[in-house]
């Protein structure tokens, strides 16, 4: 069944359209980083070959390419890159490096991210983020990759959700390495933030342009009490003021040449301090929140309001599930919101969709599909409702 076509204009040219992945969903974890020791110890589904990217890679760009993407986001796998210590492996620098030149070959503009969610082992081992020489040992790696791939980046996008890893990692201790301290949780928030402006400074060097990929949402208080309102604006201030402080500091203003962020939901909030699914009266995704497009309309307000004059990035949208035509009608009625902020002045540079093709979705495993493809890459119809959309 062909789903339902939502009204949207058509976008100005040079509106980048493109598709967003990461090497553990797209490629498998590896024994060399701390979600192969998740997936072992029975916390995370096996991830397996991801979506079989690592032998399809070429294909999967020329048909991306041939449907209307001009960019594609990726992340280089740390630990498939220095599986030990200042050992950086061969192979995988020579495997990552075809598979950028083979992007670029298909015409795609290659962003490359190099940090979403797992950690190398060595790394993890000395504390990640809470280790005293963290910052150093980032900074060596964001070198070396600066050094080793910036001929065939076309874009960085240093760390990917920043607070959202922070969180799963060790407030909730839902992802490695499974703590659940309030302390800890700040103090990687701070340093996991820091560590992605002061790659930008790096990486930005080499003239390609950077983008952050904060994970935003906006919060509906769930009622009128004083200790609703102060959860809310406590949450609010992790979620938008740990890295708009950094972003407004002198040194680094002009770190990102624009603002990426994804979004996926806008909870309710109650005195808890719990996440509700918003609009109460919404169905329910798989992951357990409402896919909710103006919360997108309020996420880029609040944005335009508190960085006026700034570029964005609308670095991740999608929408997980088997039901194909609500995602149809979702995503067109997200683009949409994107195009009535850009209507009132907003400088947003273009949309990467989560994702292309179905891969593996951390705890959810390979069961919730958010692919405009399936692993076998057939389209499904929201592909082509969204392939009728960069076309006009």
């Amino acid at each position: 069944m062909t789903p339902p076509t939502v009204s949207t204009p058509p976008f100005p040219a040079g509106f980048a359209w493109g598709t967003a992945s990461s090497a553990t969903q797209s490629q498998g974890a590896t024994p060399a980083d701390n979600w192969w020791g998740w997936e072992q110890a029975g916390k995370a589904p096996a991830s397996g070959d991801g979506n079989a990217f690592d032998t399809l890679y070429a294909s999967d760009f020329a048909l991306l390419a041939a449907w209307g993407f001009g960019d594609y986001r990726m992340s280089l796998d740390w630990a498939r890159l220095e599986p030990q210590p200042g050992q950086h492996d061969a192979h995988a620098i020579e495997h990552y490096r075809n598979i950028l030149k083979a992007g670029r070959d298909a015409s795609l503009n290659m962003w490359v991210c190099l940090l979403h969610t797992a950690l190398p082992a060595w790394f993890a081992a000395e504390g990640g983020f809470l280790a005293p020489k963290a910052g150093e040992t980032w900074a060596r790696h964001v070198t070396f990759i600066a050094e080793t791939f910036g001929d065939l980046a076309d874009g960085w996008m240093p760390i990917n959700n920043p607070t959202a890893y922070a969180q799963k990692a060790y407030l909730t201790g839902t992802f490695p390495p499974g703590h659940a301290s309030q302390e800890e949780f700040l103090t990687v928030l701070q340093a996991v933030h820091q560590a992605d402006f002061e790659a930008a400074l790096i990486l930005r060097q080499g003239g390609k342009p950077t983008s952050t990929n904060e994970a935003l949402l906006t919060l509906h208080p769930a009622d009128n009490s004083a200790e609703t309102a102060g959860i809310a604006a406590l949450i609010d201030s992790v979620v938008w003021d740990s890295w708009l402080n950094l972003a407004r500091t002198p040194r680094y203003q002009d770190a990102f040449d624009q603002y990426g962020f994804s979004y996926y939901f806008s909870p309710a909030i109650n005195a808890s301090g719990d996440l509700l699914p918003y609009p109460a009266a919404n169905p329910v995704g798989p992951q357990g929140y409402v896919p909710w497009a103006p919360g997108l309309g309020e996420v880029l307000a609040r944005l335009h309001k508190e960085l006026p004059d700034k570029r964005f990035l609308v670095a991740e949208i999608g929408y997980g599930g088997e039901d194909d035509a609500s995602r149809a009608v979702y995503l067109q009625e997200a683009i949409g919101q994107v195009h009535d902020a850009m209507r009132t002045g907003m400088d947003i540079a273009g949309i990467h969709l989560w994702t292309a093709i179905d891969n593996y979705e951390w705890l959810d495993g390979h069961h919730v599909a958010f692919g405009l493809f399936d692993r076998d890459r057939t389209p499904r119809p929201s592909a082509r409702i969204i392939q009728s959309l960069m076309r006009k």
